[in-house]
């Protein structure tokens, strides 16, 4: 092979042309190569250049995103305390389960362990953890206890979260007031929801690194500290609203009633000392609520106040100076207004007093004044004491009522609703509107939280109205009333009955609500108390056998709870053989 080289050096010919050596590709096809591997370094120059110029803090983001990780600081949620400094809700700190499911490492053993420390079926804790997705909760709000067996299990991609749980310890006694909030501790009901903002504080969160199991290996420092939400006093009065609880509980229980309502007003500043509903829940422990049982009735539920209504009529009489006390006018057992027939359920005398009438609660008189007036007259005593209107203290739900504008009422319209038939109420209504009673004719807002000054009262009223209805109405509670059982003990009360039948499709059926309110003690009113028991079905249904009882019970624990002096001989009670039964 190596003599054609040496003949060719022999004949002088240069090792470049040689044959061997000659090139058989074209020229362009090299240059077209050198350009390509040329520009291949010119886009990985420029590659380069992207990512270490232009995309720094895309990558940083990517590999921090690695190991780097914002934890969520949950802000503690503020106490909710009585007037008295007793707690009624606060949060106590918990743990939430979470999971990175394809990080998940457990044998069926530790598997099944897990499963029953959640309180989960296996196969529902499988489907969890077979998700596809990068976070999974497995359970909310887990006592510690269960949460340190859970860790000690040492499971791969199985976490913890640091949260809170809400505790009630007065459970259902006072649920209907605080209501509740959900896991995620937000409030749903009651003065949770209502005062969310101020109670639920600022969520926080921190930045830190974290290794291959989940565990944190460095703290980079807070990015918003957490602000832990504003402590709620309310003006409940723990003791009280058990007295009260304990005493509707037993009536409806007693009654075989569908349910009732009670609330306690402090007279001179508008807090309400007590408001209790039944049924009601547990707010520890929700499983299976039903509607009824979350209806907060003395706030959301109307119902047609029946001669609870009646002393407004006679006040508005007696303002106007159309009537005295003594005012005697004629009361046959019946009356025709149009077509329409009014009359008394019970017989009474055929011409009574204005005080009478009161005292035993007669249809027919109440209708002989009302019918006196313009209906702009009995429109506005009404709209005065806030029927109409929703109660403004900031509650969730408190429903305005129904009563229709004046110009569209005919004469039997403005009758019945002087007995409070054809226009319906709150519990809370009703009892706000006995203010201008038990204040010398004045009004004020309610407050569901603690006040240091009562507000600016408006008058309604005279002062020496009131103290004439205070005396026509303490009246209805002695002998030859229709609301003896409300008597207490050592104090002097007063109060209006109330029974109304039930409207059930546009017609009025043989069901009832009974109801009572009433203030004590008269010499000084310090509390007003009003009460409803709806559809008792033990054989009474009348306001003075079925809600009188309960005023007198809680009236009287409650005057001696806050230390208010006895105005009245311990003998007072006086309780007749039979009770006037108010007509309906």
């Amino acid at each position: 092979m190596r003599a054609p080289f040496r003949k060719a050096a022999a004949r002088g010919v240069a090792f470049s042309a040689s044959p061997v050596l000659a090139v058989q590709l074209p020229a362009w096809r090299s240059k077209l190569t050198m350009f390509v591997i040329f520009c291949l370094f010119v886009a990985l120059a420029v590659r380069a250049f992207w990512l270490q110029a232009l995309s720094t803090d895309f990558l940083q983001r990517q590999g921090a995103s690695r190991y780097a990780r914002t934890i969520e600081l949950p802000a503690v949620r503020g106490k909710i305390i009585d007037r008295n400094g007793e707690v009624m809700a606060s949060s106590l700190p918990v743990k939430a389960i979470w999971a990175i499911p394809e990080d998940v490492e457990a044998g069926p053993d530790k598997l099944r362990q897990l499963a029953q420390l959640l309180e989960m079926p296996l196969p529902e804790l499988k489907k969890k953890l077979g998700s596809d997705r990068t976070f999974v909760y497995l359970k909310r709000q887990v006592e510690q206890e269960v949460v340190d067996k859970i860790v000690a299990l040492e499971i791969g991609g199985i976490h913890t979260r640091k949260e809170y749980k809400r505790f009630y310890p007065a459970g259902h006694i006072a649920a209907h007031i605080l209501g509740f909030t959900n896991v995620e501790d937000v409030g749903q009901e009651g003065m949770e929801l209502a005062q969310q903002s101020s109670l639920g504080g600022i969520t926080g969160s921190r930045r830190v690194i974290k290794e291959g199991l989940g565990r944190v290996v460095e703290d980079i420092g807070y990015i918003r500290e957490p602000r832990d939400g504003r402590d709620l006093t309310l003006s409940i009065d723990g003791k009280i609203q058990y007295i009260a609880f304990t005493q509707l509980q037993q009536a409806v229980d007693e009654h075989r009633a569908k349910a009732g309502a009670i609330v306690v007003l402090d007279v001179k500043t508008g807090e309400v000392l007590a408001l209790a509903n039944m049924p009601t829940y547990n707010p520890n422990s929700r499983q299976g609520l039903t509607g009824a049982q979350l209806r907060n009735r003395v706030m959301t539920d109307t119902y047609e106040p029946g001669s609870t209504l009646k002393p407004f009529i006679a006040a508005l009489a007696l303002e106007k100076g159309l009537v005295t006390p003594g005012t005697v006018l004629d009361t046959p057992n019946k009356i025709s207004i149009g077509p329409a027939t009014i009359g008394d359920s019970h017989p009474h005398p055929s011409s009574m007093s204005v005080t009478q009438i009161i005292q035993q609660s007669s249809n027919v008189g109440t209708v002989r004044m009302a019918l006196k007036f313009e209906p702009r007259e009995v429109w506005d005593i009404y709209t005065s004491v806030g029927f109409g209107q929703a109660p403004r203290f900031g509650f969730p739900g408190a429903v305005a009522g129904r009563m229709r504008p004046y110009k569209t009422w005919r004469p039997i319209e403005q009758a019945t609703m002087s007995y409070g038939h054809g226009i319906s109420v709150s519990l809370i209504q009703v009892a706000r509107s006995y203010m201008i009673f038990a204040r010398n004719g004045e009004m004020i807002p309610l407050s569901l939280q603690k006040l240091d000054h009562p507000p600016p009262p408006q008058r309604v009223i005279s002062d020496k109205t009131a103290q004439q209805m205070r005396e026509m109405m303490e009246k209805v509670v002695g002998p030859g009333g229709t609301a003896p059982l409300a008597q207490v003990r050592g104090y002097r009360v007063a109060g209006k009955t109330g029974t109304a039948h039930k409207l059930e499709n546009g017609r009025y059926v043989n069901k009832y609500v009974a109801s009572f309110v009433g203030f004590a003690p008269v010499s000084d009113p310090r509390i007003i108390i009003a009460v409803m028991v709806d559809e008792p079905s033990a054989g009474k249904h009348y306001g003075g056998q079925v809600a009188a009882p309960v005023f007198s019970a809680v009236a009287a624990n409650a005057l001696r709870a806050m230390n208010v002096p006895p105005d009245a001989s311990v003998a007072n009670v006086i309780m007749p053989a039979e009770p006037v039964l108010e007509s309906m």
